[in-house]
């Protein structure tokens, strides 16, 4: 049986959790101190995923506009996600919540603006 420990990143609390993992199942989760903690450990140990934030160019404007994914995203797909997010070329005018990379690295997730330029 292989333990992980990890801690909770959900709220401030930080809980220490111990994870009990038997052929990539997780087994048992302790020293989570709500439900959430448990729902997070279970995910971080088999499929991590992470909202990745970032700032963009934009041509005519002196401003870069900052962007996000609008749900999570698979953690492995990241740097494919800064990558293609390092290679766009935003004309203004931009509203905020307009897709500016639709279908992030095949995840099914966009990215959106989250401010008007």
């Amino acid at each position: 049986m292989e333990e992980r420990v990890i801690t909770c990143i959900n709220c401030p609390m930080g809980c220490r959790m111990t994870v009990c993992l038997e052929n990539g199942e997780v087994v048992s989760v302790s020293g989570n101190t709500c439900k959430r903690g448990d729902t997070y450990a279970r995910q971080e140990v088999t499929a991590p995923v992470r909202m990745v934030t970032a700032v963009v160019p934009v041509q005519g404007s002196l401003m870069p506009v900052s962007v996000k994914t609008r749900e999570p995203i698979p953690k492995k797909d990241i740097p494919a996600c800064m990558a293609a997010l390092h290679g766009l070329h935003l004309q203004a005018p931009i509203k905020a919540g307009d897709t500016v990379l639709p279908d992030a690295c095949g995840s099914g997730v966009d990215v959106i603006a989250t401010k008007s330029v």
